[in-house]
């Protein structure tokens, strides 16, 4: 039998969380990839095909991450399972590929110990090496090789043939099987093995573990370390602002001038009105906030980055337990910040299951990123662009207390749920803190263009089929011969507006709003597309449809009507996509209408009294 035909050696990559074993899975199946759930649980199964130089087939398992075989988590214990062939329907692997974090060998290396217990056919690959060289950390390969007693490799998964040496290694391996020759001594402990192979073939550098002392003693300090996280984020909120104002003001001319253009060259008609007063002010409407969003997340990715965000989970986790947190749910609900679907997916690091259920319900309140259009457009059209004590942006100002409103419900309504708790048990966070470093500009720059491509697709996906689909619906039917109204109000769209008022006039929303909010389910951010269109639509003139968002909704909304919006987005029902997230990850419709219900009565409730009270403050 040649190597075409045989029967395919099945890898398994298995690591810590966070130690790059997806990029290099991806590096060595790249799209021959399929993806599904493992059967009876939600933890997803990824299983790839590697052809090596001989021509033999690998079938590739990315396993989920655990932090050891004594599982304290579902991901850890299917993990453990698929390892030691235990998972029912699922074929045991021939070779283990261990994947270990070059710069956090401390952590990982406990796990690779772990596996080579099991005395399977077992590969180290020493992965982020490039990371630790500019670190200073020296590692001996050929060292640990030789203390390991298994293949150890070098690699970089995102770099192109940076899994070169390992699939050598592989074709080694499946050329002459051999399980570890070494094996822990009788009574040894996994942590002194740790420190010991760590003092044998890792060279730190001295001046890293004294900076990292003297960062963590005022960093981790229960009173100045939450005052200089509450600075952080103050001034990542007041740069969203300040930083993206010249790059908005240059998209929304480009916007405008594009549908002037098109407007001007093409006969008046329905084609006229789908490019410009469909396609352009809607998608436009949107593109324009891509400034504040990428500054937000090159923030976040250069505290990621630099191991600061670990140590921001410590300082909370006191504050997170009284609310009915676990201390684990930090990592959940920050991610939460970026989009709500991997911040639910995230929870399954969390033990126990009430803690796990809490922090997946209350994901949703933490301000995703497509929150910010929506936020951007009404502090932009409503807040004035002013100084406040000679230093702070009053926009940046009502941004960071939209999102500190959002982390408030979160603790309020995971305290609630706790109270109605059996079980008020808390649980300790047992946490690794990384080694400061100073953020690689080139990895920033992935991570930002990886983000701005999520949300330029999601403009040319679904945005853009929805802005044309409400398009349609506000431009169809048309006007009767004797309409005495504005032809929009005679659509599809108009009839819906006008008949949702019934219910959303004591939060001060208009027919337009109204419109704006059942596409806004798709995607939140669509509802700043879907404004533009109906806008664009309603407009008696030329030069008010060419005119921009902002000043349309100041000249025709009362300052009650913003801020009952601005609370409505803060608690507003999820979209499509983040509810069947919870679905999936709960396996119950009960509890996926449940968190939808209570978002709803929510959002409901606070803009109806930061409506009322607006108004009876005059400001209606």
């Amino acid at each position: 039998m040649n190597a075409e035909t045989a029967v395919p050696l099945r890898l398994a990559l298995v690591g810590n969380p966070n130690c790059g074993k997806t990029a290099l899975f991806n590096q060595l199946t790249g799209s021959r990839q399929k993806v599904a759930n493992y059967a009876g649980v939600t933890v997803e199964r990824k299983e790839g095909r590697l052809y090596g130089p001989s021509g033999r087939s690998y079938a590739v398992l990315d396993l989920p991450g655990a932090y050891s075989l004594n599982a304290a988590s579902i991901d850890e214990a299917v993990a453990r399972d698929v390892i030691r062939g235990f998972y029912p329907g699922e074929a045991a692997p021939d070779v283990l590929v261990c994947v270990l974090d070059a710069t956090n060998l401390r952590l990982h290396l406990r796990f690779a110990l772990e596996l080579r217990e099991l005395g399977k056919p077992l590969i180290v690959a020493v992965n982020m090496i490039d990371a630790a060289r500019r670190r200073g950390i020296a590692i001996d390969p050929a060292e640990l090789e030789r203390q390991l007693g298994v293949p150890v490799v070098e690699t970089v998964a995102v770099q192109r043939h940076g899994a070169k040496a390992l699939v050598e290694r592989i074709e080694q391996l499946a050329a002459n099987p051999q399980s570890p020759t070494k094996h822990l001594a009788e009574g040894a402990d996994l942590h002194a093995e740790t420190r010991r192979l760590l003092a044998a073939t890792v060279a730190m550098p001295s001046r890293t573990a004294k900076v990292d002392d003297a960062l963590d003693r005022w960093l981790l300090h229960p009173l100045f370390g939450l005052l200089a996280l509450a600075v952080v984020m103050f001034l990542i909120f007041q740069a969203v602002y300040a930083w993206a104002t010249p790059l908005m003001d240059l998209i929304d001319a480009g916007t405008a001038w594009l549908g002037e253009t098109v407007g001007a060259a093409l006969p008046a008609g329905p084609l006229n009105s789908l490019l410009v007063d469909g396609i352009i002010a809607g998608v436009g409407g949107v593109i324009v906030f891509l400034p504040q969003i990428l500054i937000l997340f090159a923030f976040i990715l250069a505290l990621e980055e630099s191991g600061y965000l670990p140590r921001a989970a410590f300082l909370l986790d006191r504050m997170m337990a009284s609310a009915g947190l676990s201390g684990r749910s930090f990592i959940p609900l920050l991610s939460s910040f970026a989009c709500a679907i991997p911040g639910i997916m995230a929870t399954r690091s969390i033990q126990d299951p009430r803690d796990r259920l809490a922090t997946i319900l209350v994901a949703p309140l933490m301000t995703c990123s497509a929150r910010l259009p929506v936020y951007a457009l009404l502090i932009g059209a409503f807040i004035p662009q002013e100084t406040v004590w000679g230093v702070f942006n009053r926009q940046g100002l009502v941004l960071f207390g939209l999102y500190a409103a959002g982390i408030a419900s979160a603790l309020l309504v995971s305290w609630v749920m706790k109270k109605w708790r059996r079980d008020k048990g808390e649980h300790a966070l047992l946490l690794e803190l990384p080694s400061y470093r100073v953020p690689h500009a080139r990895d920033l720059l992935i991570g930002l263009w990886e983000r701005a491509m999520i949300f330029l697709k999601r403009v040319g996906g679904i945005i853009l089929a929805l802005t044309i689909l409400l398009w349609f619906l506000l431009s169809f039917p048309g006007a009767p011969a004797d309409a005495a109204g504005p032809a929009i109000d005679y659509s599809f769209a108009g009839r819906i507006g006008h008949a949702m008022t019934a219910v959303f006039a004591p939060l001060g929303f208009n027919w337009q709003i109204c419109i704006a909010l059942i596409p806004g389910l798709a995607a939140r951010e669509v509802a700043v597309s879907s404004l533009a269109t109906v806008y664009a639509l309603s407009a008696t003139d030329d030069a008010a449809a060419a005119q921009a968002l902002s000043p349309l909704i100041s000249d025709g909304w009362s300052l009650a009507t913003a801020l009952s919006l601005l609370v409505w987005y803060i608690y507003a029902p999820m979209c499509i996509s983040t509810l069947a997230t919870i679905k999936r990850e709960t396996n119950s419709w009960k509890k996926m209408a449940g968190a939808m219900g209570y978002l709803f009565a929510l959002a409901y409730a606070a803009s109806f009294m930061t409506y009322q009270v607006a108004v009876l403050l005059g400001a209606g």
